[in-house]
């Protein structure tokens, strides 16, 4: 039952972020989102008991301002993205001390996912300033 909640708790906050990343597409940020895994203990799920959650955590990167045709802008994107993918996943240990991956696996993840869309900024940036 414990999973149950868990997992609704989590499909209502994805749809929460969800309707807000469309929201920060719009307003030049990035979304960086750390998921784990938690195995829980449920009676009489299935045969060995075990049931498994996802967790997701969104955090969204501002960008205004940087120039993403600088290498200096560029770089500071990726801080930024390297920084809030370590806090989503630091905070799903907090919450959740039993999930896995680890927070550095977590945090590579969440870089990855999010440096496609960083990737396709620069590259319309360095477009931009070559006109």
């Amino acid at each position: 039952m414990k999973a149950i909640h868990i997992l609704l708790a989590v499909s209502a906050a994805a749809s929460a972020l969800m309707s807000n990343i469309v929201d920060a597409q719009d307003m030049q940020e990035i979304t960086v989102q750390g998921t784990r895994t938690l195995n829980t203990k449920e009676v009489g799920q299935t045969p060995t008991g075990a049931t498994v959650v996802t967790i997701s955590l969104s955090y969204g990167v501002g960008i205004a301002g940087l120039d993403l045709a600088s290498n200096a802008g560029a770089t500071e994107m990726k801080r930024r993205i390297h920084d809030a993918a370590k806090a989503a996943c630091n905070e799903i240990t907090r919450k959740y001390p039993d999930a896995e991956p680890n927070d550095a696996d977590c945090a590579k993840a969440a870089v990855a996912r999010a440096m496609v869309k960083a990737r396709a900024l620069e590259s319309a940036a360095a477009k931009k300033s070559t006109k």
